[in-house]
């Protein structure tokens, strides 16, 4: 079984008084079903799964309930010996976007406390957008990703100690030798080609054979692809998600990095207001990470940003590098020169930022240049702008050092990642090896305060 970070969290949960239903949110195939399960197993004596979406494409005895009376009838029906009450009993409601309504009952299923429920779905970003009665007090939302590069080396035989080591080097803004230096590169880079999905880490693990790995993820492409196309067609609309999704791998080759709205249609003129729906679409539903641009920067930054300037990202860099290079490996794993990582390097730590509990910024100045990311630092409150390099000439930075030394944007400190083993120090920049970009977390940021 991989180690998930999300496994504590879950279970502190369902072993706490709190009487809130757990809504875990999260793109396809990054292992919320499996989760859920495993935790349920070990703390429960009686645990019901019930998936919607096998619901709806086979019996649909749950897809016309509107009643909690005629959901336990339905319950019942299905799993009535593994019923019992509430301190033993769990049911699962998966896939709980296929029948909206059910939203909307989790606020009664915890008055009436018959049951312990927790509920997970896949494009609850999207759905939740358009359901008119979230039970706002009566759930706690929690937005799950795939392994993030943390994990990954752990599913590679790291133990938790190690970790817990290195975490120390990075606090303490220390290097590592150079063996584990190329140890944790060479991982890196593996992780460029595997990615995070639980699915494929595990094919990797038994096969180590990239055939394998490039399968799994090209299905899993077409099963983003096919959840928009499902999206279109009940909807009644002729949306353009599908074109835009298959955009960003191009789009991240160009030097901006930004989607060209003109090129959606090959249509001059276009303005992201004319694709709206399909932004939201493929940002809600999880399969991409959106990073907003500003051009003022301030803490904190949300109230700066310009939501018509964005670039996308996919949301596993093992997709963007399946879709780039295919079945050859060759140019990550040896660092081929001649290939720019660029765009592979900044997907792979707009994930990790993500994963871990940050709004993504990026800053665009027409006269200062661009810095690859900011990010809030709430310790200082101000902001942490983060360049990411792939190549030798990491140090160079212009619009960096433009945006370090403005007085106005009170910038305490910014981080350059590139492959560098040594961590040094140039005025307020800080140079990190781009795999400490692991411990770059917001529960880190932020300050326990009691009051």
């Amino acid at each position: 079984m991989l180690y998930r970070k999300i496994e504590r969290y879950i279970e502190e949960h369902l072993r706490s008084d709190s009487d809130k239903i757990l809504l875990l949110e999260g793109a396809r195939q990054v292992g919320k079903s499996y989760i859920v399960r495993e935790v349920a197993k070990r703390l429960y004596v009686n645990f019901v799964e019930l998936n919607f979406v096998e619901d709806e494409e086979g019996a649909k005895l749950f897809k016309e309930v509107h009643t909690t009376n005629d959901f336990y009838m339905s319950l019942s029906m299905f799993a009535g010996e593994k019923l019992d009450k509430y301190e033993n009993t769990l049911v699962f409601l998966d896939e709980i976007q296929q029948y909206p309504q059910y939203l909307t009952m989790l606020k009664f299923f915890r008055q009436e406390k018959r049951y312990r429920f927790i509920a997970s779905g896949s494009l609850l970003g999207v759905t939740l957008r358009s359901t008119t009665s979230i039970p706002v007090g009566s759930i706690i939302r929690k937005e799950m990703y795939q392994l993030d590069f943390e994990e990954f080396i752990i599913a590679n035989g790291f133990g938790l100690e190690a970790v817990t080591l290195i975490k120390e080097k990075f606090r303490n803004r220390e290097s590592l030798s150079e063996p584990q230096h190329n140890k944790l590169m060479d991982l890196f880079r593996r992780y460029l080609i595997v990615g995070g999905m639980p699915d494929v880490v595990n094919t990797y693990l038994e096969t180590h054979n990239v055939v394998k790995v490039r399968e799994l993820q090209n299905s899993i492409k077409g099963l983003y692809a096919d959840d928009a196309s499902k999206y279109e067609s009940n909807n009644g609309k002729n949306l353009l998600i599908k074109r835009i999704y298959d955009m960003i791998p191009s789009q991240m080759e160009n030097k901006k990095k930004r989607i060209v709205f003109k090129d959606v249609r090959n249509k001059e003129g276009e303005r992201f207001d004319k694709f709206q729906e399909e932004f939201e679409y493929l940002i809600s539903s999880g399969i991409s990470n959106a990073v907003h641009a500003i051009s003022n920067p301030h803490f904190p930054l949300l109230e700066s940003v310009q939501k018509n300037l964005l670039k996308l990202y996919l949301n596993d860099v093992g997709l963007l590098t399946s879709q780039l290079y295919g079945r050859n490996a060759k140019p990550i794993l040896e660092d081929e020169r001649s290939i720019n990582l660029g765009s592979v390097y900044e997907s792979v730590v707009a994930q990790e930022l993500k994963a871990h509990g940050y709004k993504l910024f990026y800053y665009d100045n027409r006269s200062k240049g661009e810095v690859d990311f900011i990010i809030d630092d709430y310790n200082n409150l101000s902001i942490l702008p983060i360049e990411v390099k792939s190549g030798r000439d990491y140090t160079i930075h212009s619009a960096l050092n433009k945006l370090t030394s403005d007085e106005e944007y009170n910038v305490k400190s910014a981080l350059v990642l590139s492959n560098e083993r040594e961590v040094k120090q140039n005025g307020k920049i800080v140079y990190l090896p781009i795999y400490y970009v692991m411990f770059i977390d917001m529960q880190d940021n932020e300050e326990l305060l009691e009051f």
